[in-house]
């Protein structure tokens, strides 16, 4: 198993926030605690997100938004130098891409601000760039895959990268090029993603409280679209605030139900890459770990905590 962290991003922020500094810190240590024979890697730098690959997805205007310091949203405020932080998590996602192309082998994105929420023209959702979306059409346009999935099983919608997504495939040169699923919580922020917008566009909203079985029977579905799509890469959008007591939500997954997720991964056999997005329960890293060794060795036994 490979991780793609860089510590400073955890160099901004607020305690007072569900989307924290310690979420990384507390993940990353206690991963490095429990699995020594993972690879920790340090991603490339800021300076290597240069403007054309952001407006691969993002327009010049938002890219010169995210150094006018003034907040995007209740949710998502401006920090010194978040222009660069966002950078760097997208570096750690298409270096993460990169890798599962040519080793074939689980790699995993530890970093923050997380993305999926970020639209071509907006700043949401704690969310500042798209790095899931960079990534698919970085290695649609760069790494020559003709086809990329997006399997996004965060608690909340992945609008922005819906709406990315959906704007690539309205144009001739890529419209098959790209594939989005989504499961998630609904009624939830931010109140997207109740049908599906096309075949390659597609939605599983979750009732609040819903059993765990009927939500794993979602996120089965969602994952076999993803496969029937034959993508030559699959990129994860991984947040664990389904979980059953992750503080912002109202869903009912446990800890073995990530480690399930982890082993239909496995199972698929495709390159795969898997960023980190949403979870705010002092259990994150337990969860994060349980997904991840799963997926590094599926024949493994869950754990205790």
């Amino acid at each position: 198993m490979l991780l793609f962290h860089d510590p400073q991003c955890a160099d901004y922020g607020s305690a007072m926030r569900p989307e924290q500094p310690a979420r990384v810190v507390r993940t990353a240590a206690h991963l490095r605690t429990v699995r020594p024979a993972w690879e920790f890697r340090l991603p490339p730098g800021a300076d290597t997100v240069t403007d054309d690959i952001l407006q691969l997805v993002h327009t010049p205007a938002h890219v010169r938004r995210l150094a006018q310091p003034r907040d995007f949203d209740a949710d998502t405020p401006f920090f010194d130098g978040i222009g660069d932080h966002a950078r760097r998590s997208v570096a750690s996602a298409l270096a993460a891409a990169r890798h599962a192309l040519a080793h074939r082998t689980p790699v995993f994105s530890l970093m923050r601000p997380p993305g999926h929420h970020a639209t071509a023209t907006q700043a949401m959702g704690f969310c500042y760039l798209n790095q899931i979306a960079l990534a698919a059409a970085y290695a649609h346009r760069s790494l020559g895959v003709a086809r990329v999935a997006v399997w996004d099983f965060d608690a909340h919608h992945g609008n922005g990268t819906e709406a990315i997504l959906g704007s690539l495939l309205a144009t001739p040169a890529t419209r098959d090029a790209f594939f989005f699923a989504s499961v998630h919580q609904h009624p939830g922020y931010p109140g997207t993603g109740t049908r599906d917008l096309g075949p390659q566009l597609r939605n599983w909203p979750v009732a609040p409280h819903t059993p765990r079985a009927q939500h794993m029977a979602a996120l089965r579905a969602s994952l076999d679209a993803v496969i029937a799509f034959r993508p030559g890469l699959i990129l994860v959008s991984a947040g664990f605030d389904a979980y059953a007591r992750d503080p912002i939500t109202a869903m009912t997954l446990e800890r073995d139900d990530f480690a399930t997720l982890g082993r239909w991964l496995a199972a698929a056999g495709l390159p795969t890459a898997a960023i980190l997005e949403g979870g705010y329960s002092p259990d994150l890293p337990l969860l994060v770990e349980a997904f991840l060794a799963a997926w590094d060795n599926p024949a493994e036994p869950l754990t205790p905590p």
